[in-house]
């Protein structure tokens, strides 16, 4: 199965033209998760946590940003797809 993931924050390392997203592996986690992480984890080690309910849309963050141009491209083992 081929997947799509569309993105529309441009200021992100792995954003594409088109309003797709580079990256071969993303996070989705809640909110509330992802502000209790540093930055470094990432889809890469998604497996040994475990999964929690958003309640909502507005509840959810994708892990997987990073700043187009940072020196923080490399820090969570996720590839840009080209």
């Amino acid at each position: 199965m081929t997947q799509h993931i569309h993105c529309i924050v441009s200021d992100c390392h792995y954003y594409g033209q088109g309003n797709v997203c580079k990256a071969n592996e993303i996070l989705v986690a809640t909110d509330k998760f992802g502000d209790n992480q540093p930055d470094q984890l990432d889809a890469t080690m998604a497996s040994q946590y475990n999964a929690e309910q958003a309640g909502t849309c507005m509840a959810t963050c994708c892990k997987s940003y990073v700043p187009k141009g940072s020196d923080m491209t490399t820090q969570d083992g996720i590839k840009k797809m080209s």
